[in-house]
């Protein structure tokens, strides 16, 4: 009976703090209180703005009328502005190129960039040191924007969706990572793969990728964030409207002064305001990447720091 009692006991606790190291002191009272102090400030320097479009974007055009604008104290929440959006417009249709560039953006660069970096891990490989030492030149030095444009207006990739993803396809610092994480993984696993008959691909498949599943993750969130923010590509490489992603028409709502033209009959009639809209789309650009991020949170300091440091 004893035993059964103090069996509890002796489980460790999952929430308990991790050991201190000799050399750091325990902190003071003080210290403690001034660092709740300060993540607070920080906590509220974050929330209160996002509070303040979330709010905006669910008022009424009276609510909105009687703050003088922003809304900070809600008073009755409409999902008006959400609705015009999702309606089948201008800005529905940019939602669904900016998902669709996204993810095929995403796979395309996660695949470049595995098999380089994996290539680059292996420091026997051919025209090892001339490959690294011409990325590592990359990250400091740049042909320009006009080159880089005169470069995929001769490709013909202009007023193409693959401007949107071919000039900025690959990150060298991701690569970078990611190889410091390859380098990590025991070089006997590698071997005796490589013993029992198994190739290059085979062995990133089944060995290196398995093992490396949180920098994957993280330099993955890395790309679909870009992809999914960007809107310089295609500001410059596109003319079509239509074919505009939904940060660029974020930005041309959020510019205009009035009311945005030919989102519904609920602003033409006064009920929808338009600073309404241009809050809503700014909540619909935040939300994939405050969905998907804190999934991708517990895998940030493996991934990063061991990728760093081991490389």
């Amino acid at each position: 009976m004893t035993a059964v009692l103090d069996e509890p006991a002796s489980r460790p606790n999952r929430w308990a703090a991790p050991p201190r190291p000799a050399w750091e002191e325990e902190p003071s009272r003080a210290g403690l209180a001034g660092k709740g102090i300060a993540l607070s400030f920080a906590c509220l320097a974050i929330l209160f703005p996002l509070w303040i479009v979330i709010v905006t974007s669910l008022s009424s055009r009276k609510t909105i009328d009687e703050a003088g604008g922003l809304v900070i104290v809600p008073k009755g929440i409409t999902f008006i502005a959400y609705k015009e959006l999702l309606s089948g417009g201008q800005v529905t249709r940019a939602a669904v190129i900016s998902i669709l560039v996204t993810l095929v953006g995403t796979l395309f660069s996660m695949t470049v960039s595995v098999l380089c970096a994996y290539g680059l891990s292996r420091t026997g490989s051919l025209g090892h040191r001339w490959i690294l030492m011409t990325l590592l030149a990359t990250m400091f030095f740049s042909a320009g924007l006009i080159p880089t444009y005169l470069l995929v207006q001769s490709l013909g990739l202009t007023d193409t969706y693959l401007a949107l993803i071919l000039p900025s396809a690959v990150s060298v610092f991701n690569i970078l990572v990611l190889r410091g994480f390859f380098m990590g993984i025991s070089q006997e696993l590698v071997d005796s793969a490589r013993i029992d008959g198994a190739g290059d691909l085979r062995i990133l498949r089944q060995i290196v990728m398995p093992l490396s599943r949180a920098v994957l993750a993280v330099i993955t969130l890395f790309y679909a964030v870009g992809y999914w923010s960007a809107w310089f590509n295609a500001s410059l490489y596109l003319n079509e409207q239509d074919m505009m992603p939904l940060q660029n028409v974020m930005i041309q709502l959020v510019q205009k002064q009035e009311a945005p033209v030919g989102l519904g009959q609920a602003i033409k009639t006064g009920q929808l305001s338009g600073l309404s809209i241009q809050m809503a789309v700014m909540v619909m650009a935040l939300l994939p990447v405050a969905v998907l991020s804190p999934f991708v949170q517990k895998h940030f300091r493996k991934g990063m720091l061991t990728g760093a440091v081991k490389g």
